[in-house]
């Protein structure tokens, strides 16, 4: 499909954007802004108790970030007017039913409106509570689904989940859709409303014995482990994913459903710029550490494939997903990845990190730079821990 063809689509369509300020919802707002200014409206929904605070964590945790650079070096103080102009912050909650919102005209106005859905919300910490992780990740999803059924002008909701809620296969795994009951083990039964009412009495047990907020999280975030690898996956976020998926692909009916399930989502490669990021995420805290010098070994084989795909990248493949599915009345899931045609093993990695912190070394508080030796790789438990032995133990006992 030509470019073009691409960007009439979203001309004066109307957009829903749940979890806006997060990455991939900040790269892709940023995006349909820049390349089709005659978008009719982005309505992006906003964690926020009001439409005031709503607007001003819109402002300050998307407007004012250095993504929108471009944008902004090009509209120059008429920035915000020509955003503005576009995009109205919506504050609610996915968890909620319709998201919470209150206002009735607001709500009628947006299921006349949105064209398209986009379900970028979620909470991505491995060790989520698990009431919490169903609330958004799976319940979550539900309601999104919902809403997008009120939308009579709806062309496709597309809903961003993970390649990982294939749990730990190896090999080729195909863009297979997750059903009810169906989990990595295949022992267990699967049951997503009991898992909720699990969730559900162990915090009324936690309530009624008194116990603090941390005791409270502390303990629903062991429980939220403790379901995952019960039934095959390895951590919560993976698998209260995995139970969107499946309410998703239960529920759907006839709406066009695209799910994009990308792999380690990393900085942006070309667009709007190169490099851009927030925060440390997926290996991100494995690089950082090694170039702050206090991480001097990588643990795993030289051959294993560490497969990260670019920010802008995803953003491309869910705008080619939402055009190409679009006004189709079935399911279809798109994986998104690197590993295939261009894989990069655990060795690549340390020959990169070691190249990159070399010539760009990390300034410490004391305006020193840091030198980086070149990363071992221990292949085995056996190997490390010998090194372990001899660097560490052996001149500690003498």
């Amino acid at each position: 499909m030509e470019l073009e063809g691409i960007l009439q689509f979203f001309e004066n369509k109307t957009i829903l954007v749940t979890g806006a300020t997060g990455f991939l919802a900040k790269v892709f707002v940023e995006k349909i802004l820049r390349v089709q200014p005659n978008v009719k409206r982005l309505y992006l929904l906003v964690r926020a108790s009001n439409n005031e605070s709503a607007t001003q964590r819109f402002r300050e945790e998307v407007i004012e970030k250095d993504i929108f650079r471009v944008l902004r070096n090009n509209l120059g103080a008429n920035l915000e007017s020509f955003i503005f102009e576009r995009v109205t912050p919506i504050p609610g909650d996915i968890s909620d039913e319709n998201f919470g919102i209150k206002d009735s005209i607001l709500i009628e106005e947006m299921w006349k409106e949105i064209d398209i859905v986009l379900n970028s919300a979620a909470t991505t910490n491995f060790d989520e509570r698990y009431d919490v992780a169903l609330g958004i990740n799976t319940y979550g999803a539900l309601h999104v689904l919902n809403f997008a059924k009120k939308c009579i002008k709806l062309k496709v909701l597309l809903h961003v989940s993970t390649a990982y809620v294939s749990s730990e296969k190896g090999g080729n795994i195909l863009e297979s859709p997750l059903h009810m009951e169906d989990t990595p083990k295949g022992t267990t039964r699967l049951d997503i409303n009991a898992e909720k009412e699990v969730a559900e009495e162990y915090l009324d047990r936690l309530r009624v014995q008194g116990a603090t907020n941390e005791e409270i999280t502390s303990t629903m975030k062991d429980l939220g482990i403790k379901r995952a690898k019960l039934y095959g996956w390895p951590n919560t976020y993976v698998y209260t994913k995995a139970l969107g998926e499946m309410i998703l692909g239960q529920f759907h009916q006839n709406l066009p459903l695209a799910i994009v399930r990308p792999t380690m989502v990393t900085s942006t490669y070309k667009e709007p710029f190169s490099g851009w990021i927030e925060g440390a995420r997926t290996m991100d805290g494995v690089i950082t550490a090694y170039g702050k010098g206090r991480l001097k070994i990588f643990l795993g084989h030289p051959n294993s494939i560490l497969d990260v795909i670019p920010a802008d990248m995803v953003v491309n493949s869910i705008i080619m997903a939402m055009v190409t599915h679009a006004n189709k009345s079935s399911q279809i899931i798109f994986h998104v990845g690197s590993s295939l045609r261009n894989p990069m093993k655990l060795s690549s990695l340390s020959i990169f990190t070691f190249r990159y912190f070399t010539q760009n070394p990390w300034i410490d508080r004391n305006g020193k730079s840091i030198n980086v030796p070149h990363p071992k790789i221990f292949s085995s438990i056996a190997s490390f821990q010998a090194y372990m032995d001899i660097r560490y133990i052996l001149p500690l006992k003498l």
